[in-house]
């Protein structure tokens, strides 16, 4: 399956009792870390506050018995961080089983798309301004 804008794709998010999530956020976060060696400018990347980056990246580094991010404080060089060992199997892991799912639900996603009405006008331009 391609992944084009108009394609159908599921979106795998895991539930950790009680409240703890891993989805595609979290994860593209870890991958923009990776990139970038810096939480600000993943956060940046993403179109999100430093403190909410950091905020995900906390929450990731508790939910396991490993963090997924070490960050390293500022200096001459400037703060900056790197994933873990962990967080690199993590990422995939993640897209392991996202590819897994796409490809166990195959038949019906086309399914889906073949149903489909391709001229159903998208909801965003049904809505009365605001």
């Amino acid at each position: 399956m391609n992944d084009r804008p108009d394609d159908l794709r599921p979106i795998l998010r895991i539930d950790f009792p009680p409240e703890d999530r891993l989805g595609r956020g979290k994860i593209m976060l870890l991958e923009h870390i990776r990139e970038t060696g810096s939480i600000s400018a993943a956060g940046r990347a993403m179109d999100m506050s430093y403190r909410r980056a950091w905020l995900l990246v906390d929450a990731l580094n508790r939910m396991f018995k490993e963090p997924s991010v070490e960050s390293q404080r500022g200096g001459k060089q400037g703060g900056g961080a790197a994933l873990t060992p962990f967080g690199e199997t993590l990422i995939c892991r993640y897209r392991e089983m996202e590819a897994k799912a796409r490809a166990a639900i195959a038949d019906d996603l086309a399914w889906l798309e073949a149903a489909r009405d391709p001229d159903q006008t998208p909801i965003s331009d049904r809505l009365p301004p605001t």
